[in-house]
Parts: structure tokens; sequence; C-alpha cells
């Protein structure tokens, strides 16, 4: 069976190697990162935590190397501190060297963006003239169509005010057509009467006619017939 003092050196180990894989991994996303700048920082802070636990860990080999009973034991293990410790340099050289080819990349292309920034500037004025223009005649035509509307309002409420005058022109003839209505039934109902008055006149004149005749006759037979 392990001793304890065997399992935490081996564990130390496995764990250092652990850690110096995940820097090499975070050094080469430095190498290949162009930014921005906010990306490079926040990758460097991981490899600063990276680093920390990977000290911690070889300070700990370290320990249970001194700790060791063998001299050859504690030879060894401190042969392989001094191995992770030089690793560890190198990691570090590494580190820095990412981080300038890291910056230099994003320098280029800040400086091609500020470039490329001027000639989208002009693009943009370009636009901006274009726009305007387009802008303005867009204006004119608007203003045209609203003094057409204006306009079209002003002959509406012309319009709209004839219609009224009419309106009111209508009623009035109307009124006056109610007036001569009466008027007229009033004659109408004059003349009827009239009419019948007519014939009664009609029929007393040829009564009185007819009494008149028969009396002449009454007279003349008389006188001339007296014996009948």
């Amino acid at each position: 069976m392990a001793a304890p003092q065997d399992v935490h050196v081996r564990i130390c180990n496995q764990e250092i190697v652990k850690f110096d894989l995940e820097v090499k991994a975070l050094i080469q996303d430095i190498r290949d990162c162009s930014g921005p700048l906010s990306a490079l920082t926040e990758l460097n802070a991981k490899v600063k935590e990276k680093f920390q636990q990977l000290r911690h860990r070889i300070q700990e080999l370290e320990q249970s190397a001194k700790e060791q009973d063998k001299e050859s034991e504690k030879q060894a293990l401190l042969q392989e501190v001094a191995n992770h410790k030089k690793q560890m340099l190198s990691n570090q050289t590494s580190w820095r060297k990412a981080n300038l080819t890291c910056k230099i990349a994003i320098d280029n292309l800040e400086t091609a963006e500020l470039l490329q920034g001027g000639e989208l500037l002009r693009q943009r004025k370009t636009t901006k003239e274009s726009l305007a223009q387009t802008s303005s005649t867009i204006t004119e035509s608007l203003m045209g169509i609203s003094r057409m509307m204006s306009q079209q309002v002003q002959q509406s409420k012309e319009a709209m005010q004839t219609l009224v005058t009419s309106s009111r022109t209508i009623l009035d003839a109307n009124e006056e057509f109610k007036s001569m209505s009466g008027t007229i039934q009033l004659g109408r109902k004059l003349i009827t009467k009239y009419n019948r008055r007519e014939l009664t006149d009609k029929l007393l004149i040829f009564l009185a006619l007819a009494l008149f005749l028969a009396t002449v006759l009454y007279i003349v037979k008389k006188r001339l017939f007296p014996f009948l």
C-alpha cells in the first residue's frame, strides 16, 4: 500500500502537468488572439491564475521532496522540481512573446481600421450629401403635395359653402312652394265652390225661365183660346 506522502507527490505531479498544459493552451490562445484588447486582458488574467496554481503545486512538491527520508528520493524529487521550475520559466517567456505578438497584431489591426475608417468617413460624407440631396428633393415634393392638398381643401370649402347656399335656396323654395301649395289649395276650393254656385244659379235660372215660359203660355192660351 502506497504511503500518504507518495500519494501526495503523485497528485502534485498530476496537477503540475495539468496546469502546465492549460498554461500552454492559454498562451497559444494569446498568440492567436487578434483583439480586442479586452480579450487579451481576459486571457492574461486566466494565465496568471494558472501560473499561481502551478507555482503553488511546485512549492508543495518541493516541500514534499525536502521531507523525504531517503536521500535518493529527495534528490530525485528536487530534480523534478527544478525541471518544473525550468518549464514554468519557459512558459513565462513564451507568455511574454505571445503578448508581444498579440499586441503587435492588435496595433496593426487598429491602424488598418483607422485607415479604413478614413475611407469609410469619406464614403459616409458622400452618402450624407446624397441623403441630404434626396431629403431636399423629398421635402420639395412633400411641400408641393402640401400645397396641392391646401388647394383641394380650399376648393372643398368653397364647394361646401356653395352646397350650403344651394341647400338654403332649396329650403326657401320649398317653403315658398308650400305657401303656394296652400294658396293653390285655397283657390281650388274657391273654384270648386264657385262651380257649384254657378250650377245652382244655372238651375235656378232654368227653373225661372221654365216658370216664365209656362206663365206666358198660360196667358196666351187664355187670350187666344178662352173657351178651352
